[in-house]
């Protein structure tokens, strides 16, 4: 069995492999398809991972953040579109905050719709009103994100049935 490293400045990819218990050896055999010599080289940040090496990882190392960190920290595509990567919280706070954010976007339903309801967003009053609207339709999605993941997690460590779960998802 290989020995754990014992440098500070471990990445994600390093952090998350050590995490499930995987030595770079094991982690091979797991990714059939990734060397160990590659996986160093990944971890040492010699080398940037591919998208497809990273879904790898996140399958094997049981780790559904991977992606999100990816595409917010790593991936043009994310930087140019502004990706942030996914917050993980408890299903409390994920709860509360979403429910806080829906009342909030409630509230102010009736002035979305004065506001759109020319298509134009005329004056400084609108554009000010429209830029807390759209915050708030930010942190829907921002917690959405996080209940995915949260979801991902639960299924990665077998807390939920991932066949269950896709049958049940797919009847609704």
């Amino acid at each position: 069995m290989g020995k754990n490293s014992v440098k500070d400045n471990k990445n994600i990819y390093q952090l998350s492999r050590e995490e499930s218990g995987l030595t770079r050896a094991k982690a091979s055999e797991l990714l059939e398809w990734i060397s160990d010599s590659r996986i160093e080289k990944i971890e040492s940040g010699r080398s940037s991972a591919t998208p497809d090496e990273v879904v790898a990882m996140q399958k094997a190392y049981k780790k559904p953040n991977l992606c999100s960190y990816y595409c917010a920290n790593e991936c043009a595509i994310g930087a140019e579109n502004g990706a942030q990567e996914v917050e993980e919280k408890t299903i409390a706070e994920i709860v509360l905050d979403l429910l806080a954010a829906l009342n909030k976007l409630n509230a102010r339903k009736d002035r979305l719709i004065e506001i759109t309801c020319d298509g134009k967003i005329d004056d400084e009053g609108e554009l000010r009103d429209f830029a807390e609207i759209h915050r708030e339709l930010g942190r829907i999605i921002s917690n959405a994100n996080s209940l995915k993941l949260w979801v991902d997690d639960r299924i990665a460590d077998g807390n939920i049935d991932e066949a269950k779960f896709n049958e049940i998802s797919k009847k609704l």
